[in-house]
């Protein structure tokens, strides 16, 4: 890292750099926050998931269910311990540099970016699809409706922040409400023969009518049982904008963590049970083809698929938001151009926001392929989740007398857990879509090559992420004399 002169230059930021890149702190409590958690991840319970089913049959992805469970459980335990030592805009990058350094907190911060820039990219086709289905003011998937999600959720987010993780709130909870709806309606329907109604594939190693794809199909499924979490370690990107973060965030992690996971096992049994796992193994609307048994839309079944869109809406936004405050937080420490860090007025990073916007929409206009950008998401998340993990138990090791309000249940074995887990679904998105982890893998080199090359000769030592790990170096320093 360049140690600047006094004398603004190219190379060093002015005296009213932080000034210019300031968000509205305060904005959000540990209600607000848990609804951010849950409006991340809440599109995954009703769509994409059941994509799994295929993989590996019902047995299948409920084992792959459970161990990404296991795995995000681990992490957010491990994420609501790091976010109460350092409690910066950076999240995971902020973690990672304090950890593992400027190349360990540059590949965490690209992973999440990777991840959060694709993944709205992808939902904003899916929102297109749902309202084509709907019949929605006459309207077609296609890049109009592209345009205008991101025109209008964007500008939501350029209001200010509180205003925007207010919206997100009341969005989740209709998601959520339509979603108890819906289990206590395909509940009704239940049969467990259902379950199991995959055709077996004789030729698979280990396979059964639980098992139809084998044993080999459980790890094939693990992406799409992550769909039922992925988003939730946002929950830290909020911190400078959060009332009393130390407290506030691990409280807003855990119960996001608890509120996901009792809606996944619900989704997950309620639709297989109801309509049959193999009738709604490729379905693009899982829940509402569980409610048609004959194909006729009823009451219910509408009542859900508006409740879809609500779903797809709320991950849409909060996603943006996750997105912005990573980029402003990478930008503001000098690993990506700092003018992406400036903020408005209002206290929002506008570039940080219009840029991804402007890229998710491209991608989306240009492709139409939602499933292929989400699988180079996942890819992007499951790196981060490694890296993450890895600088917890870092922490715990290195820095054991780092003052922590909050510790994680289990230590370093709990995010050891995370960590095996992690690199487990990592090789598992090879096996679902070669091209998208090669996509993103093409993505991570290029950035990479940037960051060698320039960023990390030009980084902002008034950062916040760099002066936690500046103060960290000189206290081990001192601790050496």
């Amino acid at each position: 890292m360049t140690v600047e002169s006094s004398k603004p230059s190219p190379a060093e930021p002015a005296d009213d750099y932080l000034e210019r890149r300031t968000l509205r702190r305060g904005s959000a409590g540990w209600l607000l926050l848990t609804g951010l958690g849950v409006a991340y991840v809440v599109s995954g319970d009703y769509s994409g998931w059941n994509f799994g089913l295929a993989e590996g049959g019902f047995g299948g992805l409920a084992i792959a269910m459970g161990l990404m469970g296991v795995m995000y459980a681990c992490m957010v335990f491990s994420l609501a311990e790091l976010s109460s030592v350092l409690p910066t805009a950076g999240g995971g990058y902020g973690f990672a540099r304090r950890a593992l350094g400027p190349w360990g907190g540059f590949l965490t911060g690209t992973a999440i970016l990777i991840e959060y820039i694709l993944a709205p990219a992808a939902i904003s086709i899916f929102i297109g699809d749902y309202v084509e289905s709907l019949g929605l003011f006459g309207l077609t998937s296609g890049w109009p409706v592209y345009l205008a999600c991101f025109a209008v959720f964007i500008g939501i987010h350029l209001w200010g922040v509180g205003e925007a993780l207010r919206f997100s709130f009341v969005v989740t909870g209709i998601a959520v409400a339509a979603l108890l709806v819906f289990a206590v309606g395909a509940f009704m329907d239940f049969d467990a023969s259902k379950l199991n109604d995959i055709p077996v594939d004789t030729g698979a190693f280990g396979a059964n009518s639980w098992l139809p794809m084998g044993l080999l199909g459980i790890w094939a499924a693990f992406p799409f049982g992550m769909w039922f979490f992925l988003g939730v370690e946002g929950v830290p990107l909020a911190a400078e904008e959060t009332k009393d973060p130390a407290r506030t965030l691990p409280r807003a992690i855990r119960w996001s963590m608890a509120i996901l996971a009792a809606l996944a096992l619900l989704t997950f049994f309620a639709s297989a049970g109801a309509r049959g796992a193999n009738a709604i193994q490729g379905a693009g609307n899982p829940l509402v083809e569980a409610l048609q048994p004959d194909g006729e839309a009823t009451g219910l079944s509408r009542v859900i698929n508006y409740a879809g869109l609500a779903g797809l809406v709320a991950s849409f936004f909060s996603l943006i938001y996750a997105g912005s405050r990573q980029l402003f937080a990478l930008s503001r420490a000098g690993y990506l151009p700092r003018f992406l860090s400036l903020t408005s007025s209002r206290k929002a990073p506008y570039l940080g926001l219009l840029v991804p916007g402007a890229i998710g929409f491209g991608l989306a206009a240009a492709t139409g392929d939602g499933a292929r950008m989400l699988n180079v998401a996942v890819f992007g998340a499951t790196i981060s989740y490694a890296l993450m993990s890895l600088s917890h138990i870092v922490l715990r090791r290195r820095e054991p007398n780092l003052e922590r309000p909050y510790r994680t249940p289990g230590g370093i074995l709990t995010s050891s857990v995370a960590l095996v887990l992690a690199c487990a679904a990592l090789v598992a998105t090879f096996l679902v879509d070669v091209t998208a982890a090669l996509i993103a893998l093409a993505v991570y080199v290029v950035a990479i090559g940037y960051f060698g090359l320039y960023s990390r000769k030009h980084l902002v030592a008034r950062a916040p992420e760099e002066e936690f790990a500046a103060l960290a170096a000189a206290e081990a320093e001192l601790e050496r004399d």
